[in-house]
């Protein structure tokens, strides 16, 4: 009887698992998405002055340019995919209206 209160409390036996799974699902979508796109913004950046013979300063502009605008893509589409993850998976509640009607 003990788990069925414990259940009750978190949702649901299966419901909770069922949740925890999809979370899990979704932050690991949400990272490995985020880094595919910042190596290939990375790979689109710093690929020149990694693959030719560039002057010292275009080379360092590059590569440093690159790590930054992937690190910032990473965090925006991790953050985004999360942030879209967590409004959908919000229940709708019968017989209410949402504050946007």
């Amino acid at each position: 009887m003990r788990e069925q209160g414990g259940h009750q409390a978190g949702g649901g036996g299966r419901r909770g698992q069922a949740e925890r799974d999809a979370i899990t699902v979704e932050t690991g979508y949400a990272l490995c998405s985020a880094a595919f796109a910042a190596a290939v913004v990375f790979g689109a950046v710093a690929g020149p002055a990694l693959l030719f013979a560039l002057p010292g300063a275009v080379e360092t502009v590059l590569v440093r340019g690159g790590g930054v605008l992937a690190g910032a893509l990473f965090a925006v589409r991790t953050v985004s995919v999360l942030v879209r993850f967590r409004r959908a998976a919000q229940p709708s509640q019968p017989g209410r209206t949402s504050p946007d009607s």
